[in-house]
């Protein structure tokens, strides 16, 4: 009896530390997530100058004065002057000429996902360009003008349901603004970049003029605020063009990763009818980057489907569970791919009715927006110790295979704790600063790290080892990521990057217009 009791009582325990983890590995963060910095930040220049000087500075509707920003990686924690809200461009025309008449450098921020400090800098002052947001469609055009701040997520919920967009980022919780300065890519592997779709924008430069810019009315500068990080002009609205928010039937395969290159040259891309593309490669120990699930969305010859109002991604808590556990080791991460290949199908959304589908009643049929409209709050987490960290490699597609297999090499040698490696398909492009001078596939791999020494030491090996990888293959290393890559694998990347820098020296002769990225690599090409 006093055996039986024993074990109840270790049963019981047991399922209560169960418990208790499922609640701390799946419950909603609070606030922004604090980590320890980086790189250790100065001293915070708010001191009583400085705090006279925003006093007298009523004019701009600041939100913050002096204090601390920080970016998606939770790891850049920096001091500025302050934050400005913009709500209209005389906010950005007063912020601009307070910060020359004081002496100091502006920085544009969105949402702030890029993880490099790329929306802030030391000391300077920020415009939170998130309020300037409105937006306005010219249906007979398919053209939509819309601030800079605007989210996709703003957009899909204004343009819905009759129309769709036409190129973004995977999610939506980017500013247009920002997804321009990157020059972001998404699902559609037709249409490519977000700077395909762009048809004109109105900029306003550091000494407050305004200007419109296009690929065809001062195009100089449009290829170099396309991908130029926020340093050439801030963008206040934009001209883009949008589609018809078709309705797809969402379809899997899963494939070995050497047979992709072919596959999308010989099925994949000749296939009209396929809309939106993207594939997973595995992160189980099992098939490490061996196995691919290809995620395909063929537009149906079907009309006069109904199609629903918008939701937001369900089952966020269960979503945040799988990821935050599959950090724990093989068999979670063997148990995360599982799921990925045999529960999500089941559970997957499918909102046009399939009673309405004439071909096929077990078709799951979705409309365009909405494999996009996702705003990834599953990847938010209260963990400790830890954060979650973007890669993204451009890879000429007939070298795909074979960087794969060395990236496997590189993350298996250095125990990297990969949570996530997609594939996309970018095209040539023609900006400036142009991480795809060829057509290639994209690698954005999610990596998760600790916040120690020993953490940063990892991911800056790791990060090194992969970039020379990449120029290797001919490729290049998306540049709105951690900044450990040298002055020197930057010009590897990017030959271009010394006439990049030099525009801008020319276009910004005071250097008004700044962030960290700047800050660091900048000067190291200053002739």
């Amino acid at each position: 009896m006093k055996a039986l009791s024993t074990l109840l009582l270790l049963g019981t325990m047991a399922l209560a530390l169960a418990a208790q983890k499922i609640f701390y590995y799946s419950q909603e963060p609070r606030g922004e997530k604090t980590c320890p910095p980086l790189v250790p930040t100065p001293t915070d220049p708010s001191q009583a100058a400085h705090l006279t000087v925003l006093e007298a500075s009523r004019q701009l509707p600041w939100t913050q004065k002096g204090g601390a920003i920080n970016d998606a990686s939770c790891l850049d924690a920096t001091h500025v002057w302050g934050i400005v809200q913009v709500t209209d461009a005389e906010d950005i025309k007063k912020a601009l000429l307070y910060a020359k008449e004081n002496g100091l450098n502006v920085s544009l921020a969105g949402v702030r996902h890029s993880m490099g400090g790329q929306a802030f800098a030391q000391n300077a002052l920020v415009l939170d360009m998130t309020k300037f947001n409105q937006i306005k469609l010219d249906e007979k055009n398919k053209l939509l003008t819309v601030q800079s701040g605007a989210t996709w997520h703003d957009i899909q919920n204004f343009l819905h349901p009759r129309y769709a967009v036409k190129a973004m980022q995977s999610t939506d919780i980017f500013t247009v603004g920002g997804s321009i300065s990157v020059n972001a890519h998404g699902m559609d592997h037709q249409a490519g970049s977000v700077a395909r779709t762009i048809r004109a924008m109105r900029i306003m430069l550091p000494d407050g003029s305004m200007h419109t810019i296009s690929p065809t009315q001062n195009p100089e500068l449009f290829r170099l605020v396309v991908g130029g990080y926020g340093l050439f002009g801030i963008i206040l609205e934009a001209e883009i063009e949008v589609t018809s928010n078709v309705v797809y039937e969402s379809g899997r395969q899963i494939i070995d990763y050497t047979e992709f290159p072919a596959f999308f040259s010989d099925t994949l891309g000749t296939d009209a009818t396929l809309g939106l593309f993207y594939g997973h490669l595995s992160t189980a120990p099992q098939s490490f980057l061996k196995e691919m699930i290809l995620y395909t969305y063929n537009e149906t010859a079907e009309s006069q489907l109904e199609i629903p109002p918008l939701t937001e991604t369900g089952s966020v808590k269960l979503r945040r569970l799988v990821i935050n556990l599959s950090k724990l080791g093989p068999t979670a991460a063997r148990l995360k791919w599982w799921t990925e290949k045999y529960l999500e199908p089941k559970i997957e959304s499918c909102s046009v009715s399939r009673n309405q589908a004439m071909k096929d009643g077990e078709a799951c049929l979705v409309a365009r927006n909405e494999p996009m409209h996702d705003s990834v709050k599953y990847l938010k987490n209260n963990l400790k110790g830890e954060t979650d960290i973007l890669h993204e490699y451009f890879i000429p597609r007939h070298n795909f295979v074979s960087f794969v297999d060395g990236m496997r090499d590189i993350l298996t040698r250095h125990n990297a704790n990969l949570l996530n490696a997609s594939v996309r398909v970018v095209h040539k492009e023609d900006i400036a600063l142009n991480y795809a001078p060829a057509d290639a596939f994209a690698i954005v791999l999610y990596i998760n790290q600790q916040t120690d020494a020993a953490g940063h030491a990892r991911m800056q090996k790791v990060t090194q080892a992969l970039i020379d990888l990449t120029t290797a293959h001919g490729g290049r290393f998306f540049l709105p990521y951690q900044l450990h890559y040298t002055a020197q694998q930057l010009q590897q990347a990017y030959p271009e990057i010394t006439a990049f820098f030099a525009a801008k020296r020319r276009y910004d002769p005071t250097g008004i217009l700044t962030n960290t990225w700047y800050e660091k690599y900048g000067r190291a090409f200053a002739s």
